[in-house]
């Protein structure tokens, strides 16, 4: 029997090519596994986005085709439209209400929970429950009725109703925002459980006491928990429509103080049937957020802790 030597440079040229093959191979398979997501990113996501984008540029009110005006919808926009502005500075003023507060109550929950023995796990899906269920019509209703006239707040405090106090309205459409804390709450939860019982040990040999101990281990870190609840929450306040929706009945008011951002969008492309100065205003919105967040990340240097690349 005789066997067939296979030369060393035959050996050598076919070892590149197995691995190239072995490479496409898998590279084949991911994208397989990978197409139906690419597939549902082009379709309704970036194909919709391109649209929008062109008709941000016309003049379209969905029933006819739309008619090319260039930069006319951003002009009136900026320029013409004062209740638009008013959506903004409402929008605003939520963000700076709603987001603290909610993260500030979510942390002192957390906080709690983590100093719990016993039922733990039952409180910690309780408060998470209203995280699941807030963002729906029907309990953005009940809450409009807790805040009206002669519901539960006016005949706790006497208050009157508030959502129809200017002054008011916008934070009772905050405070649904700020009960729905449970999200924020597991996150910080997951980050204080991940803090070293040492830090705390040596901190109160130093004779830190529990205030100390918060600012100097607890909140450094947990810094970088808090800035991406932080990031998370603001994206999402931007966005709020339906809390102001379901409060104000659909109108903004009263007085439009309630008039968020999103529901003025909402108004002028569904209701005025101005789709085109619909898309701007939604492409302006995405400007910002990403401004926003920009800003959030160039300020995060200052004072988001991370132990592994030590102080930044």
């Amino acid at each position: 029997m005789t066997t067939t030597a296979i030369p060393t440079g035959e050996k050598r040229a076919t070892a590149p090519t197995t691995k190239r093959r072995t490479r496409r191979e898998r590279q084949g398979a991911a994208w397989v596994f990978l197409s139906p997501w690419v597939l549902g990113a082009c379709v309704l996501t970036l194909l919709p986005m391109a649209v929008s984008l062109y008709l941000s540029f016309t003049d379209y009110n969905l029933f006819d085709p739309p008619h090319w005006v260039g930069l006319r919808n951003y002009t009136q926009m900026f320029t013409e439209d004062p209740r638009y502005w008013r959506s903004v500075t409402t929008t605003l003023m939520y963000v700076v209400i709603a987001v603290p507060l909610q993260l500030a109550l979510a942390l002192v929950v957390a906080l709690a929970l983590k100093s719990m023995k016993r039922g733990k796990a039952f409180y910690r899906s309780a408060f998470y429950a209203p995280s699941l269920l807030g963002a729906s019509m029907s309990i953005a209703l009940v809450w409009r009725a807790v805040f009206n006239d002669g519901g539960t707040v006016d005949n706790l405090f006497g208050t009157g109703g508030w959502v129809n106090k200017p002054g008011w309205a916008l934070l009772a459409v905050a405070l649904l925002t700020v009960w729905q804390f449970g999200a924020p709450m597991v996150i910080f939860l997951a980050g204080l459980q991940q803090i070293p019982a040492e830090l705390y040990e040596a901190a109160a040999v130093d004779g830190a006491g529990t205030w100390r101990q918060f600012l100097s281990v607890t909140v450094p870190m947990l810094s970088p928990v808090l800035f991406f609840n932080l990031v998370l929450q603001t994206i999402q306040a931007f966005q709020v429509f339906t809390p102001a929706f379901a409060v104000s009945a659909g109108k903004g008011g009263p007085a439009d103080s309630t008039l968020v951002y999103t529901m003025y969008l909402y108004d002028r492309g569904f209701v005025a049937s101005h789709m085109g100065y619909a898309s701007a205003m939604a492409w302006v919105l995405l400007l910002v957020i990403g401004v926003v967040t920009a800003v959030l990340f160039r300020t995060s240097r200052s004072w988001v802790f991370y132990a592994s690349e030590g102080d930044r």
